[in-house]
């Protein structure tokens, strides 16, 4: 006799789209101005964009970051840039330096990664932490509360190959899209906390 168990917990967060969807980016902003309003409870909102500038796939994560460092968003730390990438060799310093520096933060890691041919060119924004260099066999710390992975390219035989051979113009379409989307979230941000401000400021007798 076969038994069924249901289970009644809750089952994580996941969302995706297509990088050339109409409104990508707008889809993208209200999932994260969701996803981030219900758990922000004034928790620092951090954002470790993984990746090399010395491979073109493995760049998505530092163009986020370098793409929002010149936006200066005001309700978000950046770590990972171009100039400053968060990599193999410095990502337990950078996770050490993030909990050190910032009280209960709210961690989005963002890194490219390879998949299916259908899937190429597809955002995935999901609750739990990314696990960076699982699909180029490497043991790195996991990081976030929730994670963006990117498809840049087909997984297959030889990944690191693959990711230095993977075309800029598609990496730096889905680079340009999440940053865009973030930067609609802290616009969304800032907006709120005006409103809360105005809302308590006491009126003059």
């Amino acid at each position: 006799m076969n038994f069924r168990f249901h289970s009644h917990e809750k089952k994580p967060y996941s969302f995706f789209l297509e990088y050339t969807e109409p409104f990508a980016k707008e889809r993208l902003a209200e999932q994260l101005h969701e996803q981030v309003s219900a758990m922000k409870d004034n928790r620092p909102v951090v954002l470790v964009c993984i990746g090399s500038d010395r491979s073109t796939g493995d760049s998505l994560g530092p163009l986020v970051g370098t793409f929002l460092e010149k936006n200066r968003p005001s309700n978000m730390h950046v770590y990972g840039t171009l100039a400053k990438p968060v990599h193999a060799l410095n990502l337990a310093e950078t996770i050490h330096s993030i909990q050190t520096t910032h009280y209960r933060p709210l961690v989005i890691a963002i890194d490219a990664c390879l998949g299916r041919l259908s899937s190429v060119g597809h955002v995935f924004f999901s609750e739990g932490p990314l696990a960076p260099g699982a699909g180029v066999q490497k043991e790195l710390p996991a990081v976030g509360d929730f994670n963006i992975k990117a498809v840049v390219n087909v997984s297959g035989f030889m990944e690191m190959m693959i990711l230095q051979n993977t075309r800029l113009h598609l990496v730096y379409e889905l680079a340009e899209l999440v940053a865009d989307s973030f930067a609609l979230l802290d616009t969304k941000l800032s907006a709120e906390t005006t409103r809360t401000t105005i809302s308590f400021t006491p009126r003059s007798i």
